[in-house]
């Protein structure tokens, strides 16, 4: 009977999808501060957790994309693929939105004097091209980068995912717990633990809005 090899990240699996939300967390971070760049002739951080350049809205995006297009994707239609995409891009980016004003109290964007703004908080024009990134990601990223990382050995790889993953979901809990204690100090909510009182001292408002100079009070 013939035994199969192991690979890496093999099919659609966890492991695969988390490293697309890397992926993505990266290149978001840099698509930003380069759009920035050419806009403005300056550099600003669009870092969207405290430690490291990872932007979670287009990891999540990427993530989402993945976890809901990455089967059957070969047998889908260029067409259904973009479509598919453009409403997942939209409605991620106006449920992140929402979730950041009403559960944070601070917005990160403002689209609301955007052509064919959807609340303020995507755009059909942006979807469109949420379409067009999907599309492209789905149809000829996502094979590439498969078949690439289903040949980095097993252990090697799998030591390498234990330690990226770990940090990357400290860094998320420590971001957004950091976002709410800032929120409670709004609100003159005194801290209940030790916790509490380290954040108010090393994560205060002045740090948050200054290694996130995208957000604003809502």
């Amino acid at each position: 009977m013939e035994v199969k090899n192991k690979k890496f990240a093999e099919g659609y699996c966890f492991k695969k999808i988390f490293i697309f939300f890397l992926l993505g967390c990266l290149i978001g971070t840099y698509y930003e501060e380069i759009l920035h760049f050419i806009k403005t002739n300056s550099w600003e951080s669009r870092d969207g957790l405290i430690y490291g350049p990872f932007s979670p809205i287009y990891g999540l995006g990427v993530c989402i994309f993945v976890v809901f297009l990455g089967k059957n994707n070969e047998k889908r239609s260029i067409f259904k693929t973009w479509l598919y995409s453009a409403i997942i891009g939209g409605v991620t980016e106006f449920l992140t939105s929402f979730i950041a004003e009403y559960g944070f109290g601070i917005k990160f964007w403002d689209y609301s004097k955007r052509f064919l703004n959807i609340m303020g908080r995507t755009t059909i024009p942006y979807m469109i091209f949420w379409g067009i990134g999907g599309l492209i990601l789905m149809k000829v990223i996502y094979p590439f980068i498969s078949h690439l990382l289903e040949k980095i050995p097993l252990k090697i790889g799998n030591i390498i995912y234990y330690i990226v993953f770990i940090f990357i979901m400290l860094d998320i809990i420590i971001t957004y717990t950091a976002l709410g204690r800032m929120k409670f100090r709004s609100i003159n909510k005194e801290p209940l633990t030790f916790v509490g009182r380290y954040y108010d001292k090393v994560y205060t408002d002045d740090f948050l809005y200054k290694k996130f100079p995208i957000m604003k009070k809502s």
